[in-house]
C-alpha cells in the first residue's frame, strides 16, 4: 500500500536545515554547528548539504570561515523545492494501493484521502522556508 507522504531523514535534516538557516542571524552556518543544534551526525548532514549543494538551494563555502548558507531568499524557497530535491517528485495518491483513483471508482474512505493528500502537497507549494522560520521564532519567543 502507498504512503501518503513519505519523509526520509535525510529529507527531515534538510527542511530543518533550511529552516534553521532561514531563521539567522549569520547569513551562514558550519555543518558541525547544525549538526549539534540538532544532535545528529555531523557526516549524515554533510551529505544532505551536498545534495542541498548541488541543487543550489544552499551555498557552500570551504575553509576556516566556511560553511553553508541559503542560495537565494528563504521568501523564494518552499518546501516542496527542499523535498521534491531530496525525495524526487511529492507523489500524494490519493489512494492506499497508490492509484491515481480508486480501483472500486468508490473509495471506502471516502474523500479524506484525496482531501489529505490535496492538502499536504498545497502546504507544501505554499508554504517558505520564511514562512517557517518567522513561525518558530515567534514560537520560541524571539
Amino acid at each position: 500500500m502507498a504512503d501518503i507522504l513519505k519523509i526520509s531523514d535525510a529529507t527531515a535534516l534538510a527542511l530543518h536545515t533550511m529552516v534553521y538557516l532561514a531563521q539567522g542571524p549569520a547569513d551562514q552556518a558550519t555543518t558541525a554547528e547544525i549538526a549539534e543544534a540538532f544532535k545528529v551526525s555531523k557526516h549524515h548532514l554533510a551529505k544532505v548539504h551536498q545534495r542541498l549543494s548541488k541543487s543550489g538551494l544552499v551555498r557552500s563555502h570551504r575553509g576556516p570561515s566556511g560553511g553553508v548558507a541559503l542560495g537565494k531568499p528563504p521568501e523564494k524557497i518552499t518546501l516542496l523545492e527542499v523535498y521534491e530535491v531530496m525525495e524526487g517528485p511529492m507523489q500524494c495518491h490519493p489512494c492506499l494501493f497508490g492509484d491515481e483513483t480508486c480501483r472500486r471508482g468508490n473509495c471506502i474512505l471516502g474523500t479524506f484521502l484525496p482531501g489529505l493528500a490535496t492538502q499536504m502537497r498545497d502546504y507544501f507549494e505554499n508554504t517558505t522556508l520564511a514562512t517557517l522560520a518567522k513561525q518558530s521564532l515567534e514560537k520560541n519567543g524571539k
